[in-house]
C-alpha cells in the first residue's frame, strides 16, 4: 500500500524537477525527501527515477505513478473535506424511521431546530410501526429508530442498540361528543365494560386487550385500523370508542369527538434507537439530541 505521504512529496519532485527544490517547497530536508522517495520505490517495487546528468529522469513506472498521484492526491483531499464537513455538521444524511404520530409531531419540531443550527444535515424519513421500525434500524435500512411499547410490554433491547428514552406519552379514551361519560374529566376503564371498541396497530390492540382484562373484561372489539383518522372519524360516527395516545390529539382532533384520561393512568413509553457505535457520528448524534430536545417540551404528554 502506497503511503499518501510519499506519493505527495513524488509528486512535488515531479513538479519542482529535484529532491532539492521539493524539499524547499515541502519544508523538509533533502535527505528526508530521499528516504521518501527511497521507501516509496521499495513499495512500488521498481524504480521510478533515473540520473540524467544533474537531474532526474522519470522511469517507465515513474511516468505511470505521475499519472495516478495528481489523481490520488485531489481523491484525498475531497475526502479530508468531506469528511471536515461531516464532522462540524457542515454536512450530513440521517435516515429516521418512525411511527405515524412521531412523525407528526416530535420530527417537524426536532428537524426545525436542527435545520436552523446544521442547515447542511439532510434526514430522510420512512414510516412503520414498532417493532418493524427498530427491525429496519438492525437491518442497516436506517440510521434512528422511533418505537413505543407499552407499561406491561416492553422487549429487551438488543446488545448492539442503544435505547434513548424520550417521553411517556399518556393514552385517552375517545368518545363521541354527547356520550354521557364525556361529562367526567377522568374515565374508569371498569366504566367501559358494555362499550364497542376500536383497536389500532397490533401492539396498540395488545395493549387494549391487557388493560381490559386486568379490569376484568374484554373488549368488544368491533373494528381495527392503524389510521389515526379512520380511527376518530369511527367515533365520531359512533361505530365505538378507543384508546388514543396524546402525541396523535396534539396533531389531529375530529370536532365530533372528545378525549378523555383513563384510570388507571395509562401510557406508552417513547424511545428512539441507534446503533451503539453510529452515536459517535456527528449528524446522528445531533438528530437525537433534536428529538431529546422536542420531546422534554412535550414531557407527560
Amino acid at each position: 500500500m502506497f503511503d499518501s505521504r510519499h506519493i505527495k512529496t513524488f509528486d512535488q519532485v515531479v513538479t519542482s524537477g529535484s529532491y532539492s527544490a521539493a524539499a524547499r517547497v515541502l519544508g523538509y530536508t533533502q535527505p528526508a525527501v530521499t528516504q521518501q522517495m527511497k521507501a516509496l520505490e521499495r513499495t512500488a517495487g521498481v524504480p521510478l527515477f533515473t540520473r540524467s546528468g544533474r537531474g532526474l529522469r522519470l522511469t517507465e513506472a515513474g511516468e505511470a505513478l505521475a499519472r495516478h498521484a495528481r489523481t490520488i492526491l485531489t481523491s484525498l483531499d475531497a475526502a479530508h473535506q468531506q469528511l471536515g464537513a461531516l464532522a462540524r455538521l457542515r454536512a450530513g444524511r440521517v435516515r429516521v424511521c418512525g411511527f405515524p404520530s412521531a412523525n407528526a409531531t416530535l420530527i417537524p419540531e426536532a428537524m426545525a431546530s436542527l435545520l436552523a443550527d446544521h442547515p447542511g444535515v439532510r434526514v430522510e424519513l420512512t414510516e412503520a410501526e414498532p417493532p418493524e421500525s427498530v427491525q429496519r434500524l438492525l437491518r442497516g435500512e436506517c440510521d434512528v429508530a422511533l418505537a413505543f411499547s407499552y407499561q406491561d410490554t416492553t422487549a429487551p433491547v438488543a446488545d448492539e442498540l442503544v435505547e434513548i428514552p424520550l417521553l411517556e406519552d399518556r393514552l385517552t379514551v375517545l368518545l363521541p361528543v354527547g356520550h354521557p361519560l364525556a361529562r367526567r374529566h377522568a374515565v374508569r376503564l371498569a366504566d367501559l365494560t358494555e362499550e364497542r371498541w376500536i383497536a389500532g396497530c397490533p401492539r396498540c390492540r395488545a395493549n387494549l386487550l391487557q388493560v381490559c382484562a386486568d379490569e376484568g373484561y374484554a373488549p368488544d372489539v368491533v373494528f381495527t385500523t392503524d389510521d389515526n383518522l379512520a380511527v376518530q372519524s369511527l367515533v365520531a360516527a359512533g361505530v365505538g370508542i378507543a384508546l388514543m395516545p396524546s402525541l396523535v390529539l396534539a396533531f389531529m382532533c375530529h370536532q365530533k369527538v372528545t378525549g378523555r384520561l383513563v384510570e388507571p393512568h395509562q401510557f406508552r413509553r417513547v424511545s428512539a434507537y441507534v446503533l451503539r457505535e453510529h452515536l459517535r457520528v456527528p449528524a446522528t448524534a445531533v438528530v437525537v439530541e433534536e428529538l431529546r430536545r422536542a420531546a422534554s417540551a412535550r414531557a407527560g404528554c
